[in-house]
């Protein structure tokens, strides 16, 4: 199976290297950087690059490459998804998942790939087995270990771990039995200068925080359950049962855990955008002009969209731009030639606009368009596809549940042509 694990930095660093089944070159990484630098940007590097005598396989998360050598056949999903759950897990002990956070954290994380990991094969991935067998760092912790020259491996192994129900830890008791569930979409588009869809996709993620006593069974129901495509799921969820029924029913960790994810079985012309962009560039010789405009759509009323940024990235030819908006501020990188305008938070009272003049180099053609414009943004309480949790059934246990929904659309590679 798995052979070997790294971690590379974004400039080519390893920071984490760890073998299974005997030790091998990191030259090996060298041949994986050759293939990085050669391709355009780094979310584009293969999945799978394919040596004389080896599969690599990787993940690009938060500006770091997840590295897995392999010397025979193996399923691609399971290598992929033995990654992410690595990262996850990282970001479960660590809060964050950066260069800083693996250098501070060394003892820890080869602690965790050891027990992820036996000889090449996925082992224990759950986090709330892990966090029994691995306190989690924190200054206290490393205080008192200093102090009493304990480690922060367990002892003993967990009683979930040999249960047939190994996500979920024995004798969890809470005062307030709580269970609270984020639907989080994201939107992937591309919209043409009149506003008009050419292309989307919408993928979904449902987050669960479980706050619950003993060992209660759940069953969640939906209201529109026929919108949900390509569904993976937590192994705590019922397959079969969701086949059948369309609910999902499962014995839930305890904690924070990703329950499902999906993508959006919806028409384009079905997906209500949160707001437009409407780009104008015009060009004549060696100058042009820009004006760009963001507000949110007729359905966005009593909806707050945040975070909204618009990214321009404009041609080489581009030598000087001059640009000025309303609302935010802007600000152009000379060496990428990229302009970024910061929004923020949509204001109801007035629209956000940016305006200014394009200069191109002496003798460079004149663009046949303008730059392609990435928008981010992030919007609480809304659901793009419109999926709604019915009802939850609580099973096993006396108590019933408090359930709490919210729901969060955000945008993915949400592009406007001009």
């Amino acid at each position: 199976m798995i052979h070997s694990f790294f971690v590379i930095s974004s400039t080519g660093e390893v920071l984490i290297e760890k073998h299974y089944r005997g030790v091998i070159n990191r030259g090996l990484c060298d041949t994986f950087w050759n293939e990085v630098n050669q391709a355009s940007s780094f979310e584009e590097v293969l999945p799978v690059i394919t040596t004389p005598k080896h599969y690599l396989f990787h993940v690009y998360r938060h500006r770091m490459f997840f590295l897995a050598n392999v010397t025979s056949e193996a399923p691609p999903l399971l290598v992929v998804e033995y990654l992410n759950r690595v990262v996850d897990t990282f970001h479960e002990y660590f809060g964050e998942v950066s260069e800083e956070a693996i250098k501070e954290n060394f003892v820890t994380i080869y602690q965790l790939l050891d027990e992820m990991m036996d000889n090449g094969f996925p082992f224990t991935t759950e986090p709330n087995i892990l966090k029994s067998m691995i306190i989690p760092p924190t200054m206290f912790n490393r205080v008192a270990n200093m102090v009493s020259t304990r480690s922060n491996v367990a002892e003993e192994l967990p009683e979930g771990a040999s249960s047939n129900i190994p996500w979920r830890k024995k004798g969890v008791k809470y005062t307030n039995n709580e269970i609270y569930f984020d639907i989080v979409e994201e939107i992937d588009c591309i919209l043409d200068a009149n506003g008009m869809i050419i292309s989307t996709d919408v993928s979904g993620e449902l987050q669960c925080t479980s706050k619950l006593s003993g060992m209660p069974d759940l069953t969640l129901s939906f209201g529109n359950p026929q919108i949900l495509d390509d569904c993976s799921f937590h192994p705590c969820v019922r397959y079969n049962r969701f086949e059948k029924d369309k609910v999902m029913s499962f014995v839930p960790p305890d904690g924070l855990f990703s329950l499902a994810k999906y993508r959006v079985n919806k028409g384009a012309t079905d997906i209500m955008m949160p707001l437009y962009c409407k780009p104008q560039f015009t060009f004549h010789e060696q100058t042009g002009r820009v004006n760009i405009m963001v507000g949110p759509k007729q359905n966005m009323q009593g909806k707050t969209i945040d975070g909204v940024t618009v990214l321009i990235p404009f041609n080489k030819s581009v030598s000087g731009v001059n640009l000025q908006c309303n609302v935010g501020h802007v600000s152009c990188e000379e060496t990428t030639k990229q302009a970024r305008w910061e929004i923020g938070r949509l204001p109801k009272d007035r629209t956000p606009s940016l305006s200014g003049t394009i200069t191109l180099f002496p003798n460079a053609p004149t663009p046949e368009s303008g730059p392609t414009c990435l928008v981010d943004f992030k919007v609480v309480m809304f659901c793009v596809s419109g999926l709604k949790i019915d009802a939850l059934q609580c099973t096993n246990e006396k108590y019933k549940p408090y359930k709490g929904v919210r729901s969060v659309t955000k945008a993915g590679k949400f592009q406007v042509r001009s």
